[in-house]
């Protein structure tokens, strides 16, 4: 398993400052690495609202059936996506990221 270095805080605000379109190589790699779920429960976004409302949801890959959505939820698709990119940085590193 290839690992995240958490001092590449960088790549975090190169996420945050971008979330869509072209990233840097770099960035991509960690992208491909945190969507790349193993065999236990990740965090991801479910549309609730066609294009008004994200709910935070947590997926297991080992359980069959739908996600089980969280009471967590986002009216702007970006401030859902830095969440679950949060999320996701503490599952890999076990560090909080200290940006908000």
């Amino acid at each position: 398993m290839y690992a995240i270095d958490p001092s590449r805080l960088d790549l975090a605000r190169e996420f945050k400052a971008n979330p869509y379109g072209e990233h840097s190589p770099d960035l991509q790699y960690l992208l491909s690495l945190m969507r790349r779920p193993a065999n236990r429960p990740f965090h991801a976004l479910v549309m609730t609202e066609p294009f008004r409302r994200w709910t935070l949801a947590l997926l297991d890959p080992t359980a069959p059936g739908p996600p089980q959505l969280t009471n967590t939820t986002f009216e702007r698709l970006a401030d859902a996506e830095w969440h679950v990119f949060k999320l996701r940085w503490k599952a890999l590193t076990g560090e909080d990221l200290p940006i908000d």
